[in-house]
């Protein structure tokens, strides 16, 4: 049987999703949900395209709704909002507000009968399973994360939030002697703004007031207060010219000893180099919705992290196939 898929939402990370699912046979797109209007979106597969507000009507034909919408201010309402009605994967990528958006998402979830799992992703995702995986390994030691340098798309559409703004790019820059003390083993304890500066690149309505956005951007709480950042406002055409790509990419690493007097030093790195982060997301978001059908087929409800999620359930391929071939 294939998987019916929704998509809510369909930006950069929408149309990932929508090119993800052509690569994975098991699943079927059934249709986009959009806030505009419908008759005005052009797809890539040619998929159907429905208003967002007639999506329950559709609540029978969907397995599962993968929410393509921003962490600032879109999932936090819509995904519980929808958990209610759908088995739903989302993106959500404050780290500090995770533990908040995973209780708002349970209830709804429960309240429903219905499958969740939020913060999908690779940070979010991916790289929260490698710091699970190396700290359990190495109980003594430290956890470092480094992204970039690449756009980070929650922190660049958390800038197009504010008004004033019609667009904006934004990268996270390491800082190479930081990078450098880890993984020598030093073991430093590193401030975020000792590890990552923030570049901004924005394109602002005419007539606005750029020292106000500008202030607005460098104090935001959970994007931007905690780092050295830079802003520089640029026209469209520059934007279109030289920031139209949105790579990404980052490295976790642990260090650690072990030997009853530590005598041992070792270093776990897990490494992702991306020439499209929304596409790349996109492949994750698909495959956690493969597992939270597989999960709803279970009875198993609630909202999950990728924490909680077997590793067998994301593949197409069998138990007895991936043990052969992977183990």
């Amino acid at each position: 049987m294939s998987i019916r898929i929704g998509i809510y939402g369909y930006g950069n990370l929408g149309r990932g999703v929508e090119s993800a699912i052509a690569q994975n046979a098991d699943m079927t797109l059934v249709g986009i949900f959009t806030r505009r209007d419908p008759s005005s979106v052009k797809t890539l597969t040619g998929a159907p395209v429905y208003a967002a507000d007639t999506a329950l009507s559709m609540k029978d034909e969907i397995d599962v709704m993968i929410l393509c919408g921003g962490s600032a201010t879109d999932l936090p309402e819509q995904t519980p909002a929808l958990a209610a009605h759908f088995n739903v994967i989302d993106s959500f990528d404050t780290h500090a507000r995770i533990p908040e958006h995973l209780e708002n998402v349970d209830a709804a979830a429960k309240r429903g009968g219905k499958t969740a799992i939020i913060s999908v992703g690779w940070d979010p995702g991916l790289f929260s399973l490698a710091r699970a995986y190396a700290s359990a390994v190495l109980p003594e030691g430290a956890d470092y994360t480094f992204w970039g340098r690449g756009v980070s798309q929650g922190h660049s559409d958390a800038i197009r939030r504010i008004d004033g703004v019609l667009d904006a790019r934004q990268y996270t820059v390491p800082i190479p002697s930081a990078l450098d003390r880890v993984r020598s083993g030093e073991a430093p304890l590193l401030s975020a703004r000792e590890k990552h500066t923030r570049e901004c690149y924005v394109v602002a309505k005419e007539g606005a007031d750029l020292s106000r956005i500008e202030k607005e951007i460098k104090e935001m709480p959970n994007y931007f207060a905690d780092y050295d950042t830079t802003v520089t406002f640029i026209s469209m055409e520059e934007m279109k010219e030289k920031h139209a790509a949105l790579p990404h990419g980052g490295r976790v690493i642990r260090t650690g000893r072990t030997g009853l007097k530590g005598d041992h030093k070792h270093t776990i790195e897990y490494s992702l180099t991306l020439d499209s982060n929304p596409e790349f997301t996109s492949s994750v978001l698909v495959a956690y919705a493969r597992a939270a059908y597989r999960l709803y087929e279970k009875e198993d409800v609630g909202c999950k992290t990728v924490l909680d999620i077997p590793p067998a359930l994301l593949s197409p391929l069998s138990r007895e196939e991936l043990v052969k071939k992977l183990v």
